[in-house]
């Protein structure tokens, strides 16, 4: 039998059940989202179904309206179908997986499973997203043959951003059926997999909350504010800009003080289940209804003056009263900025003598201790904790990388002079001489498990390549500070950015083109990818606007269009060379990062993909062959069409208006509809397989026989392009919906998008309309409204509009 899913029920219609349905929609399942009917009905409404639906209604409204979108696109909630559990509950006979999400109280739960058992068809796998409630309770005395199928499947809020998926066998579950939702989870809705036990909180919230309750009690020892812990369990430490209280405002405090509660009820033998009992002003706040963003206040709010300028506050755990924010810092974190890897800016921390670096290791010191202790109890091997902490709670590492990162046996040494506990399992592990939890050899990625008291590989998706494993099998074939070419095996290379943003510089310029010509004597073909961490990412960010300003600051006008044709140059050579080059694009993909996509001959894209040319927001234009190659991907996508039988009015303005808005999608699925991605490009979930399905397409378009495209002459909309833009340009300036600088140059982009001063449906080569975008650009560094707008740029890290 192969098990499908193809339709799927959730049951819960709130964030997180509307999430779930959400990202199955995105996922291609249609989807039966369910609630409660209404109590409160009144008697003309018990009949009516629109009445009989309101909550489940509301859940799906807010689904909708939900920023950032739950929805990869809009359009998904057309394969959501909404009703109650009174009048549908029969509809799950037709759903082969169904997920239940509703309130966190056992008897609601086994009453609804009751219901549900009576009507799924055999063999439908059923599942609880229980955030702590044991399974055994919940499924205690069902039918062998629901509980051969009941399992938990945790899901992380907001669900479609959220990496980490924990599953939970039941005690009775089919092997089978954890295998078939470990896969379907992987592949189709782009989770990482982490197996829990079936303990209190599991392991990403059993591990985290005792985390946040451990700091929040030693801030009150230690007499330290709110800013200042969140400055330390920032960035510096490999941890979320929003640290440790800004997270919990998101998530929200009744959130939060919940788990926490869970974790102090049901976790008697916890040999720190003090740190879950939440310090008093916790209390008081959830009494005052302080919960964070969801009541406009938390341990943070913003108030606005009457001049409407934004403040931002926060709050005194002594007096419950709001301060304004003062950022503060500590030697430790000055250091630290000083650093380029992430090991040695936590060394800084974890190892310098101010208060600030005292309390990091303090908190760390414990972590460790905490982590090492829940082995074997809430997972089998470290792999399960540092991975839900980076999914769940997006750390860069989680405690025992981290631990590594300082030193083992060095850590060990300070804690036991300090006093501290060392968990057997850690001691064991250095006196049989092993001195760290990870290691890398031959490429390969090993571990210690306590449990065999040895290495094991880690395990890894057979779809997963690794760049870095590559590397650290001495795969890497040219590398410099910018950029780097690695053997990925079978044949296939990856070209990896690696500078701030992966930024495109000239040193990447110059490196793609040595790439290609190594690739044409050595290699099948390319993967442009690369792994660098962050949510979403940056696969490039674009342009060095640093390098763009010093050259129009000092006029060098010369420089900056051979930079520009060199940059024309290699995106050329890319697209028309012999061999085929698939780009492996995610998370940001803006101004030149998306020209050098478009430039592959495909695309693999994570579903997560903000990418848009966005170059007008710096007063420049898209001169990497961006004007040219998204015009060429609208034409390119008439299915059945050439482009002479069409009108190209309907392909232009809307080309256009990408590039004069700057228009970013908000997903993969958005990049389609902006025209980015095309018919043969791909949208992959994980992003844990980016590199190995880009390289997987290679090698199927190898194996194809490829053929390079051949160059061909564009058609153009011309002046009568132009004029159409002149017209709305114009009545978008006498609205005063634009500046000046800015009809300027959209002017100018249409001019060039549209083939430069001849008629409609002109054929232009190529190479007339890379000229028309190099011309224009150093036309552009010449304004000084233009430069103003790139260092505010720099300066600031957002657009100015002058």
């Amino acid at each position: 039998m192969v098990r499908k899913i193809r339709k799927a029920a959730v049951i819960g219609s709130g964030i997180m059940g509307g999430g779930i349905a959400a990202l199955l929609a995105g996922a291609g399942v249609n989807v039966l989202l369910l609630d409660i009917v209404p109590f409160d009905l009144k008697d003309e409404e018990k009949n009516d179904g629109t009445a009989r639906n309101r909550i489940v209604k509301a859940g799906m409204d807010a689904a909708l309206a939900s920023s950032p979108s739950l929805f990869f696109n809009k359009k998904d909630a057309a394969q959501i179908t909404i009703g109650n559990l009174d009048d549908d509950i029969e509809k799950l006979a037709e759903c082969d997986w169904i997920i239940e999400v509703v309130v966190e109280n056992l008897g609601i739960k086994r009453d609804l499973f009751k219901k549900v058992a009576k009507v799924r068809k055999p063999g439908a796998i059923v599942s609880t997203n229980t955030s702590g409630i044991p399974l055994k309770d919940i499924c205690d005395g069902f039918s062998r043959e629901f509980k051969e199928h009941f399992m938990g499947t945790h899901f992380f809020n907001p669900v479609r951003y959220m990496h980490l998926l924990e599953l939970i066998p039941g005690a009775d579950t089919l092997p089978e059926i954890l295998k078939f939702v470990a896969s379907f989870g992987e592949k189709n809705l782009g989770k990482g997999i982490v197996w829990a036990k079936d303990t209190p909180n599991f392991v990403g919230n059993r591990i985290g909350i005792q985390g946040i309750g451990a700091a929040m009690k030693a801030m009150v020892e230690d007499d330290l504010s709110i800013p200042e812990v969140d400055a330390i369990f920032g960035p510096a430490l490999g941890r979320p800009k929003t640290a440790i209280f800004k997270t919990t405002d998101l998530v929200g405090l009744d959130t939060m003080a919940h788990v926490a509660k869970n974790s102090f009820d049901l976790c008697k033998d916890d040999e720190q289940r003090d740190s879950m009992d939440l310090p008093d002003f916790i209390n008081k706040m959830v009494e005052k209804n302080m919960l964070g963003n969801k009541t406009q206040g938390g341990f943070y709010k913003a108030e606005l003056t009457p001049e409407w300028k934004k403040i931002r506050k926060v709050l005194n755990i002594k007096t419950l009263e709001y301060e304004d924010l003062v950022r503060p810092s500590f030697p430790c974190l000055d250091e630290a900025k000083k650093k380029g890897s992430l090991v040695e800016k936590l060394n800084c921390v974890l190892k310098g003598d101010d208060k600030g670096a005292k309390f990091a290791w303090k908190m760390a010191a414990n972590s460790f201790q905490y982590a090492a202790n829940r082995v074997p109890e809430i997972a089998d091997t470290i792999i399960e904790i540092d991975n839900s902490m980076k999914w769940g709670y997006n750390f860069e590492m989680g405690p025992f990388e981290a631990w590594d990162a300082y030193g083992v046996a060095d850590a060990v040494q300070r804690m036991t002079s300090e006093g501290l506990d060392i968990p057997g399992n850690v001691k064991d592990m250095l006196d049989k001489g092993n001195t760290c939890f990870y290691k890398l050899e031959n490429g390969v990625k090993y571990f210690y498990d306590f449990a065999s008291s040895g290495y094991k590989a880690v395990p890894l998706s057979k779809a997963m390549v690794s760049i870095a494993a590559a590397k650290g099998n001495n795969k890497t074939v040219i590398e410099n500070a910018s950029a780097s070419l690695v053997d990925i095996g079978d044949d296939v290379f990856c070209i990896e950015f690696h500078t701030k943003m992966n930024a495109l510089n000239a040193e990447i310029i110059d490196t793609i083109g040595e790439a290609l010509g190594y690739v044409d004597r050595n290699g099948a073909g390319l993967v442009i990818g690369n792994e660098a961490g962050g949510m979403p990412g940056a696969f490039s960010a674009g342009a060095d606007l640093s390098q763009v300003s010093k050259l129009c600051h000092d006029k060098k006008y010369a420089e900056i269009e051979a930079f520009i044709k060199k940059g024309q140059d290699g995106i050329q050579a890319t697209k028309y060379s012999a061999f085929p080059v698939v780009a492996a694009p995610y998370g940001m993909v803006l101004g030149g990062g998306c020209e050098t996509c478009l430039g592959a001959d495909r695309m693999v894209a994570h579903s997560e993909l903000y990418m848009g040319l966005v170059e007008i927001g710096v007063g420049l234009l898209p001169a990497g062959g961006g004007c040219m190659n998204l015009w060429k991907k609208y034409i390119n996508a008439l299915p059945g069409k050439t482009a002479k039988d069409m009108d190209l009015a309907k392909l232009f303005i809307p080309a256009f208006m990408k590039v004069a808005m700057a228009a970013v999608s908000m997903s993969a699925a958005q990049a389609q509809g902006n025209g980015y991605l095309g018919l043969a490009d791909r949208i992959v979930f994980n992003r844990d397989n980016l590199i190995g399905e880009a390289k997987k397409e290679v090698l199927k378009m190898v194996d194809d026989g490829y053929v390079p495209p051949a160059k061909q002459p564009l058609i153009v909309m011309g002046n009568a392009g132009q004029g159409m833009v002149n017209a709305e340009l114009y009545n978008m300036l006498e609205g005063k919906f634009m500046s000046e600088h800015d009809a300027f140059l959209a002017k100018r982009i249409a001019f060039v998008m549209s083939g430069g001063n001849v008629k409609a449906g002109s054929e232009v080569d190529e190479d007339t309309i890379l000229k028309l975008e190099r011309d224009a650009f150093v036309d552009f560094c010449k304004e000084e409204l233009t430069i103003a707008r790139i260092d505010h740029m720099l300066k600031t890290g957002k657009p100015l509009r002058n």
